[in-house]
């Protein structure tokens, strides 16, 4: 399939290829500015930038959650732009992972069973899914927490819950936002390897939002935001425990 006008075709070897990319929130204020990139499949790539950059609206905006209000989103020279609501959440549903910085699970269900969630949800058999879900959970350090309650867990296990819901269906992309924001810096690390080397060995590309210079360092490729639009070089300071999230120190466009 062809873009919009006379323009090209996104390559074919990008799996998820953005042109030209606007969004504004409704309180008017601009989130992205044009933004275009191109994802190779099987690439970690991380988006960075301060507080207010817009790498989660880019995340949102290539995943279908929140459609740019200007500009092209392919997925495997499929137009993600011009699919309707109903196409965009079956494509989350079966080719996308999503990992939040804030974790959020069913407090009604089982550790196992919010990690197996989008499985059951595809149709897998209830065994089936939870063999793959206890695999993912023992990966991540959490599988002796597999018949608790979320209200049994800590933030950093219930995040580690998350990216084991988000990894177990295989996802084709994994789109994570900030998804060590609630860990510990000792838990960082290790989580963080884990979810890199998991997703090379399975070949899910990741698209991974961060303000932390140490996240960013472990992707294959860095795009760097400022005010919603493509800069060279954003400069992070390190992030302390009691500091949160940084503030760019320099740049150049």
């Amino acid at each position: 399939m062809r873009g919009s006008g006379n323009q090209e075709a996104p390559p074919d070897n990008d799996v998820l290829w953005a042109r030209s990319l606007y969004f504004t929130h409704r309180d008017g204020s601009p989130a992205l500015g044009g933004v275009s990139l191109g994802v190779r499949e099987g690439e970690i790539l991380a988006v960075s930038g301060p507080r207010g950059s817009g790498k989660t609206t880019l995340l949102r905006c290539l995943s279908g959650l929140s459609p740019a209000q200007r500009g092209e989103v392919w997925f495997n020279s499929v137009p993600v732009h011009t699919m309707g609501p109903t196409a965009r959440e079956r494509l989350r549903r079966d080719r996308f992972g999503w990992i939040d910085p804030v974790p959020a699970l069913v407090p009604e269900l089982n550790v196992w069973e919010n990690a197996a969630l989008p499985l059951l949800l595809r149709g897998t058999s209830r065994r089936r899914a939870k063999v793959a879900a206890l695999e993912w959970l023992d990966r991540l350090d959490i599988g002796g927490r597999s018949h608790h309650r979320p209200h049994e867990l800590t933030q950093a296990e219930r995040q580690r819950v998350c990216i084991t819901r988000a990894l177990a269906p295989a996802p084709s992309v994994l789109f994570a936002d900030e998804p060590t924001a609630p860990l510990h810096r000792a838990d960082r690390a290790h989580v963080l390897r884990t979810l890199t080397t998991a997703a090379r060995s399975h070949g899910i590309t990741v698209v991974l939002a961060t303000h932390d210079p140490e996240t960013a360092a472990l992707a294959d490729r860095t795009v760097p935001l400022l005010d919603g639009r493509r800069v060279r070089t954003v400069h992070l300071p390190p992030v302390t425990e009691s500091e949160g999230r940084g503030a760019a120190c320099s740049l150049s466009v």
